[in-house]
């Protein structure tokens, strides 16, 4: 007697809302250069002619990409890509806030670039950055000062093709956040970041650089940022001294 016959089911085709399918289009010509960034996108009513859709679904799109601070929204003037070099974006991945919580008295901080090279990622490296082991990374490690106090250690690695020509004296002459060098000089837009986050304790070089006991508890916080479509642009592993400062994360 025969087994019987498994029926097998149809697969299900992938459906994404209409709206959706306009992001991921806008998403495109973002990453594109089409638009850069601080500079206007098309109306609603442009776009809905491009896409053939209705100004509606146009609008139902912009506002996720407003929602993810892919654009910004200004009351009469339209809508436009957004950039690190704004103000209430520039330390959007920054967490660490002094424990009186007034960031406008602490000020911007002073950075200084300790080392910048070009090497072949290691695994873990590759790994993170979506690269093959052995592939140019350019690696920067830089203190950031609040006070006169050294508070945050540093070290980035980022794909080298992407990076080419970015040099420690390029990095030591720039005066805006970094993310708004990596974006207006090489067309890179950190828009989205994944953290782990644990207690360590640090070397005897980053304890030197730190200026404090190698026994000392630091704040290990582990970050990959991407730019449009999740490609990951930049590992970055911070140890950040916690005795006048604290993380602070907003939920909901």
């Amino acid at each position: 007697m025969n087994a019987p016959t498994a029926i097998v089911e149809p697969a299900t085709p992938s459906f994404s809302p209409l709206y959706q399918q306009i992001k991921s289009l806008i998403l495109q010509s973002l990453q594109a250069g089409e638009w850069k960034p601080g500079e206007p996108i098309p109306s609603e009513m442009d776009l809905s002619a491009r896409f053939r859709v209705s100004q509606g679904t146009v609008r139902k799109a912009i506002d996720e990409l407003a929602a993810e601070n892919l654009v910004v929204r200004r009351q009469g003037k339209g809508t436009f890509v957004a950039t690190h070099a704004e103000q209430h974006v520039q330390y959007r991945f920054l967490k660490l806030v002094p424990d009186n919580g007034d960031l406008a008295t602490e000020g911007p901080a002073e950075r200084t670039i300790v080392d910048c090279k070009r090497l072949r990622a290691a695994a873990d490296i590759a790994r993170a950055l979506a690269l093959r082991t052995g592939d140019a990374v350019l690696q920067v490690r830089r203190v950031l000062a609040y006070g006169g106090v050294p508070t945050i250690l540093e070290d980035l690695w980022l794909p080298g093709a992407p990076f080419k020509g970015l040099t420690a004296e390029r990095l030591r002459a720039w005066r805006g956040p970094m993310y708004a060098l990596f974006e207006t000089e090489f067309g890179v837009r950190m828009v989205r970041a994944e953290e782990k986050i644990r207690a360590v304790l640090p070397d005897a070089a980053q304890a030197a650089l730190l200026g404090v006991p190698v026994g000392m508890p630091l704040l290990s916080v582990e970050r990959v940022a991407t730019t449009y479509h999740d490609a990951p642009m930049e590992l970055r592993r911070a140890l950040y001294r916690t005795d006048t400062h604290h993380y602070r994360n907003e939920l909901g």
